[in-house]
């Protein structure tokens, strides 16, 4: 059976990132150190500040994918638990001190979100001591749909050492390992002084991520995003009264008050939906409605899209997706 390409194949660039010098071949690669990935992710911000930012004001990037080699990440995770929540830290006091003295500068410093998103991911085709750097706006505000299309990715590769940069189609990074426990938020904070405590991680607490897009004007071309963190939550319209972190409140004239109700099942690890609203759509089937009293549940596979009234329409994933 001929084997499957890999993803480096497959983009035409597998020989040239990793090829192997013959001398080279029997050298010994270092663990790569919490230094290391510290004065990497810094490298990548004082790079997205460079190529980005134009006439007067700074544009850099929120979102940083770092790849490593599955042993590697293996490594951090088994003997080091902890210590990418710890470099992120210090990462973005850095960031703050460096964006501090452009507005010093009397530069333009503002962010194109209201959020730092720090993932840690790994890729099969990857050898000890690799490690690659995707970076994003991460708009969360309207922004022209083509500068999300494509994404640059720099990589190292072990035996050079030389970072080579191209761009990448968003679809390739299906090819790479997303992990729940490497995954971390940090709000973005306009003083540029860095809050302590303000890190969120994908752990055990959050269950689920929702998203939407509503039509309504003030909210025109804004995602919501919002983190399942109880059991049974209420997905709910403009109308709602009741506040806390078990609603989900989508404001729209266009959701009932309330419109779903969605479970999650621990002994199973499975998620059910019951609506209340006039329509609901998942994926592509229309649900029955029920009483609120009298739900009436339907399993919610994950990455589903819910349509509610068929015009606001709901992406579901796991918290690392």
């Amino acid at each position: 059976m001929k084997a499957k390409p890999s993803i480096w194949q497959r983009m035409g660039l597998h020989d040239w990132f990793l090829k192997k010098e013959p001398e080279l071949q029997t050298a010994e690669v270092n663990n790569l150190t919490p230094d290391d990935v510290y004065k990497y992710i810094r490298e990548k911000f004082y790079d997205s500040i460079s190529q980005l930012s134009f006439a007067n004001r700074v544009v850099f990037y929120h979102e940083y994918i770092i790849c490593f080699n599955p042993e590697d990440y293996g490594h951090f995770m088994d003997n080091k638990k902890g210590i990418f929540g710890l470099i992120i830290q210090e990462s973005v006091k850095q960031f703050y001190e460096v964006l501090r003295e452009y507005r010093k500068q009397g530069k333009t410093v503002e962010p194109s979100s209201n959020k730092w998103v720090f993932r840690f991911v790994s890729h099969p085709d990857y050898k000890r001591g690799d490690k690659s750097f995707i970076g994003k706006l991460l708009p969360g505000k309207p922004q022209r749909k083509e500068k999300e299309e494509n994404l640059r990715v720099t990589f190292i590769p072990r035996q050079t050492g030389i970072a080579e940069t191209f761009d990448i189609n968003p679809d390739l990074l299906n090819a790479f390992t997303f992990y729940s426990e490497g995954y971390y938020e940090i709000l973005y904070q306009e003083n540029l002084v860095y809050k302590e405590g303000s890190l969120e991680t994908n752990d055990q607490s959050t269950l689920a991520r929702f998203e939407t897009i509503i039509p309504d004007k003030e909210y025109s071309g804004k995602k919501i995003e919002y983190l399942m963190k109880n059991e049974e939550i209420v997905v709910s319209g403009k109308d709602e009264s009741r506040e806390g972190p078990e609603v989900f409140k989508i404001p729209s004239d266009w959701v009932n008050s309330p419109h779903l109700r969605i479970r999650y099942n621990k002994p199973t690890g499975k998620f059910y939906v019951a609506s209340f609203g006039e329509k609901t759509i998942l994926n592509e089937h229309e649900i029955s409605g029920g009483a609120e009293d009298k739900p009436h549940w339907v399993e919610l596979p994950v990455n589903s899209k819910m349509v509610l009234n068929g015009i606001v329409g709901i992406n579901f994933f796991k918290p690392n997706v």
